[in-house]
């Protein structure tokens, strides 16, 4: 398996889900960052948000006003979804390197390491945050594990691969240890790639770095950081493809993306939606419709691959308010 050398209180929307035979959600406001040194977004302007889907549930809830006085600290439930919405990305951005930030320190308290997949496109950029103090000096980077969710074949240094996006935006600027970053081996075929991927995340749950699912079976990976493209597709699984129904497989391999460059592989539902936490994060008025889908009462319309995404403990989606009007 090859693996490569690096040089080195704001007021969010909540939309919890419980997993009981009724699901209920309430929408309130709540205190999520009190660190002296973490400057807190500005508030966002609640809007009349009516309804919200997840898979294999929907359920509508009502808007209630809260003060600060009112308002109480989140309390995380197995199962629950939270909608999260920022004035501006650059808000999103301060509050997802928080986010991470306490889920890295959560499990290397708890086992030593901290296992994080990340993905392509915008959220390299919206990870910035990380890169810079109070999180880059502080986090332990030597205790993480860094996989990809899905990945282009080819070469590490083309500009369309995602180890090199993730590399010059963000991996590089700290110092996790060389053989903690599992890239796919760009030497071989798309098919030869993800069965080289997955012999190596076999291989990393046999060596106790990686967790098992008790539920599932499939690998468990603590936190798993998710964009979505203006179509709704995830990692490389894209709406309408046989590869949304894979059930066995945890890596895979796909020949006709119809987003270039078409030869990818990618990690199956099973195993995304065994992690324990998942951000899913999305910015832009481009996106904005298909968030709209994905998070909508429409049981006529197919399911987005974005609204498949399920996590074991908690998924939180991070919109901008340019992605999330049509709610």
């Amino acid at each position: 398996m090859a693996t490569s050398a690096f040089a080195s209180s704001t007021h969010i929307f909540t939309a919890l889900t419980r997993p009981k035979s009724t699901p209920k959600f309430s929408l309130h406001l709540h205190p999520t960052y009190s660190s002296p040194r973490f400057r807190p977004p500005k508030p966002f302007t609640i809007y009349p948000l009516k309804s919200i889907t997840t898979p294999n549930r929907t359920a509508t809830f009502k808007v209630r006003s809260s003060s600060m006085a009112e308002s109480k600290p989140f309390l995380k439930k197995k199962g629950n979804t939270n909608l999260t919405v920022f004035d501006s990305e650059e808000e999103l951005s301060l509050s997802l390197a928080k986010y991470v930030a306490d889920h890295s320190a959560k499990f290397v308290k708890e086992r030593g390491a901290f296992t994080v997949v990340l993905s392509g496109g915008s959220l390299i950029k919206s990870l910035r945050k990380l890169v810079e103090e109070p999180y880059v000096g502080s986090i332990e980077w030597s205790r993480w594990h860094v996989f990809w969710v899905d990945e282009r074949v080819v070469p590490k240094d083309h500009p369309d691969s995602n180890y090199k996006l993730a590399f010059d935006g963000f991996l590089s600027k700290v110092p996790i240890l060389p053989g903690n970053v599992y890239a796919i081996n760009d030497a071989l075929s798309a098919e030869g790639a993800a069965d080289d991927y997955e012999t190596c995340l076999k291989h990393l749950v046999s060596n106790k770095v990686l967790d098992t699912s008790e539920a599932s079976g499939f690998p468990k990976f603590d936190l798993m950081l998710l964009g979505m493209g203006p179509d709704g597709h995830v990692a490389s699984l894209f709406p309408g493809h046989h590869l949304l129904h894979e059930s066995q497989k945890w890596v895979t391999f796909i020949k006709d993306s119809p987003k270039p460059p078409p030869e990818r592989i990618t990690f199956t539902f099973p195993v995304i939606n065994s992690s324990a936490y998942i951000a899913l994060v999305v910015c832009g008025a481009g996106k904005a419709g298909a968030v709209q889908k994905a998070l909508g009462k429409d049981q006529n319309e197919e399911l987005l691959p974005a609204g498949r995404v399920s996590a074991e403990e908690e998924l939180t989606w991070f919109l901008d308010k340019e992605a999330a009007p049509k709610l």
